[in-house]
């Protein structure tokens, strides 16, 4: 896939901080390949890959903040898979695991001149992380498993920022009573609360601006929405990805959820969108509205890509098609120009 910035062809992190990027969010699998080699997909963000993008990002001047999934593809409120490599453990021995490995990978990347500036103990753990031991209402187990990922970066780094990451935004009671247990638990103090809000499925702004103004007073942290994003058009695009009908998801966005949007998805809607989150991030009391990461900027629909193969599939036991559902949500149209959005970021 080629991106151009009125119509000139440049390097898609060149694009990006050009329009006022100032960090990349990269996510890490432990082992993002089947027994047998087969990849999973997705980007197959092993170590060696995620270094290698860390070094382009910290080049280009941006920050990086590094999101372990502690699973070998990807994991969410839905799917929390262990590793491979850590099937069987008890929960003493996983709670070493997530030292060990989280520990090593932030000495990679400090060897390779590529250390985070925040990290990520654990992608969206809503549900909890590494199931079944630490599947909610495990809280206990919880707290182990972040506390080691927590203590890990600390053994690194003091300069690194820690967050813990939810979804689900605008749910400001499930807010409360997932850190409330967390914390009752002994979980360990950090740095950043993370978010997850897509309006179509996570309630309104002012929900998403309650929540996060009640978080502050609550817990004194910083707050970053680290995924968001909504459409530029509800133009589909199979053509483009290649597949036949019962291998592709087509868009997550389905049409039973454009009703739910307070911006239509259209450029001019992502453009009122982007103003829109952006003043409720500024209005979070004390300033710990710390701002926003779009996810994901650059999934374009491009024949041969896709968030899983059969091989990832099989991995997560998800027994549907793949394909590419996220694409009318880029910052990028559907042949890879810039949208209008991004002079929006750029203006913020």
């Amino acid at each position: 896939m080629k991106y151009r910035d009125r119509g000139q062809e440049k390097d898609l992190l060149e694009i990006l901080s050009s329009h006022g990027f100032n960090s990349i969010r990269l996510r890490l699998w432990n082992d993002p390949r089947s027994e047998s080699g087969e990849g999973y997909g997705g980007g197959g963000n092993d170590l060696a890959t995620t270094v290698g993008l860390a070094r382009r990002t910290l080049a280009r001047g941006m920050l990086l903040l590094l999101d372990f999934h502690y699973s070998d593809f990807w994991a969410d409120p839905a799917k929390q898979f262990l590793p491979k490599a850590w099937r069987g453990f008890t929960d003493d021995a996983l709670e070493e695991a997530v030292y060990d490995f989280t520990r090593r990978s932030l000495l990679a990347l400090c060897e390779a001149g590529a250390l985070p500036s925040a990290v990520q103990v654990g992608n969206e753990i809503t549900n909890g992380l590494l199931w079944p031991n630490g599947k909610r209402p495990a809280f206990a187990a919880i707290a182990k498993f972040v506390g080691a990922g927590i203590r890990a970066v600390r053994s690194v780094s003091r300069e690194i920022r820690v967050m813990v990451h939810l979804d689900n935004g605008g749910n400001n009671a499930l807010y409360r009573e997932w850190f409330d247990a967390y914390f009752r638990e002994g979980g360990g103090d950090f740095d950043l609360m993370g978010l997850s809000y897509y309006p179509f499925w996570h309630g309104s702004l002012t929900d998403l601006g309650h929540n996060l103004n009640d978080m502050a007073r609550r817990y004194g942290k910083d707050l970053v929405v680290v995924e968001t994003s909504t459409g530029f058009t509800t133009e589909d695009y199979p053509e483009r990805e290649g597949l036949p009908p019962d291998r592709r998801r087509g868009m997550a966005t389905k049409p039973e959820l454009w009703g739910k949007l307070k911006h239509p998805m259209t450029p001019e809607g992502q453009c009122h969108f982007l103003r829109d989150l952006a003043a409720c991030i500024r209005r979070v009391e004390g300033g710990r509205g710390k701002g926003f990461f779009w996810w994901e900027p650059a999934w374009l629909p491009v024949k041969g890509s896709g968030s899983a193969t059969e091989a990832g599939r099989r991995y997560t036991e998800e027994k549907g098609p793949g394909g590419n559902e996220w694409a009318n949500q880029a910052l990028f149209d559907y042949d890879g120009d810039a949208l209008p959005a991004l002079e929006v970021i750029r203006d913020l």
